[in-house]
């Protein structure tokens, strides 16, 4: 992340402990510190971080030997002996991210400064247990020769897929949640396939820890991101931290009931709000109006076009989530809700536009200095740079820490 994305609250939070049985989690501190200021000199480190002098210049050392960190040299910043400026090393090693949606996977690798270093999505035919970990691998492994020889040391690998994890079947939009997976162990299979360590996590929690970290989220402590993929997904962030619930799934609002903002509420698995309000329901609405939108290239013409189908899904669109904003409002009381993923900039855009005005919530307050919802900033990338997010926090950033994810 830049030097411009600091926040009071994550220098709160990025505090360290002396004891030696918290080295690790020091480690990690230390890294997010020099990350959220670029550059930073040893005094500096152990000021920011809460850490003794020593005890930084230890964890440096370690941190230049394994290539995390390089040397900068001396900051000349008035008398005496200038100090030696450390900062994150961007040739270091890289993390890999993948989402795996129910049509077409989205893979990316990333530097430990937040740079993507490559990049692709393809279409899948087949997303069950027994043929995705192998495509993933192969993916993977084409990125990293795409980049030559010593420069793609993978950390681990983070993959995203769509929830709810272990509820087989509960859908409402058909392939939003992936058949088959049930009962298996999808971090042990990706990490046998590619020989790496594996983090899984639910793709709408994934994004908006990318949101957190690369988009719109990055000066918010607290914020809700709806994600449009092939359903409708819901991550929270709380105080810099994701919240994923008992079992993985948190925050699928997609499977909820419907309540128009003017109308009679739909209840059972064809009243679902991700039955209408998603990428899924839109393409459906759009074939059975005789026109066929593979991709978020197709959605953003017929958008330019005027095209009359699209323009009254997005006002549909609309009458039902504004009241779903006010609910996650009035239960999570965030600085923002952020609505990205796999729609097209002007169509999220036309989407909020049409939320207006929205019923009164906690959220309504004279002096917001936001808006109550927000695009996101990261595009169809968002997913997946949250799955590169993981294996990367489990190193660099205790307080979006999850390693206690889903496998």
């Amino acid at each position: 992340m830049n030097g411009h994305n600091k926040t009071d609250l994550r220098q709160r939070v990025a505090i360290g402990s002396n004891p030696e049985r918290n080295r690790a989690h020091n480690r990690r501190v230390v890294l997010e510190v020099i990350r959220m200021h670029d550059h930073l000199g040893r005094t500096e480190i152990a000021r920011r971080a809460h850490l003794t002098p020593q005890a930084v210049a230890n964890i440096v050392y370690e941190l230049l030997e394994e290539g995390l960190l390089i040397e900068l040299g001396r900051l000349r910043t008035g008398r005496g002996q200038p100090p030696i400026q450390f900062a994150v090393n961007p040739e270091g090693p890289l993390t890999g991210g993948v989402e795996i949606a129910a049509d077409h996977m989205v893979t990316v690798l990333v530097d430990l400064s937040g740079g993507v270093r490559a990049q692709s999505i393809i279409k899948l035919t087949a997303t069950g247990p027994d043929t995705v970990p192998g495509q993933v691998a192969q993916e993977v492994e084409r990125l990293q020769a795409s980049l030559g020889a010593g420069k793609s040391k993978l950390l681990g690998i983070g993959v995203v897929m769509p929830g709810p994890f272990e509820v087989e079947g509960m859908s409402s939009v058909g392939p939003a949640t992936l058949p088959g997976w049930t009962g298996t162990d999808p971090a042990a299979l990706f990490a046998k396939a590619t020989g790496q360590h594996v983090i899984v996590e639910n793709d709408a929690t994934a994004a908006a820890v990318g949101e957190r970290l690369y988009g719109a989220g990055r000066q918010l402590g607290s914020f809700c991101f709806v994600y449009f993929g092939v359903g409708l997904g819901l991550g929270v962030v709380q105080d810099g931290r994701p919240l994923r619930g008992a079992f993985g799934n948190a925050g699928e609002i997609g499977h909820i009931a419907l309540v128009p903002r003017n109308g009679t509420p739909r209840y059972g698995p064809a009243g679902a709000l991700e039955r209408f309000v998603s990428v899924f329901a839109l393409r459906e609405r759009l074939a059975m109006a005789g026109t066929y939108a593979a991709g978020v290239e197709d959605i953003q013409q017929l958008h330019d076009a005027g095209d009359e189908t699209l323009l009254d899904w997005i006002a549909m669109a609309a009458d039902y989530l504004a009241p779903t904003v006010t609910m996650l409002e009035n239960i999570f009381d965030p600085e923002a809700v952020i609505f990205g993923g796999g729609l097209p900039d002007s169509v999220l855009e036309a989407v909020i536009a049409a939320l207006d005005p929205l019923p009164v919530s906690v959220a309504t307050r004279q002096k917001r200095s936001l808006p109550r919802v927000m695009r996101g900033q990261t595009g169809q990338l968002t997913a997946a740079l949250g799955a590169a997010a993981l294996p990367l926090l489990d190193t660099v950033s205790p307080h979006l820490s999850v390693a206690e994810s889903v496998g």
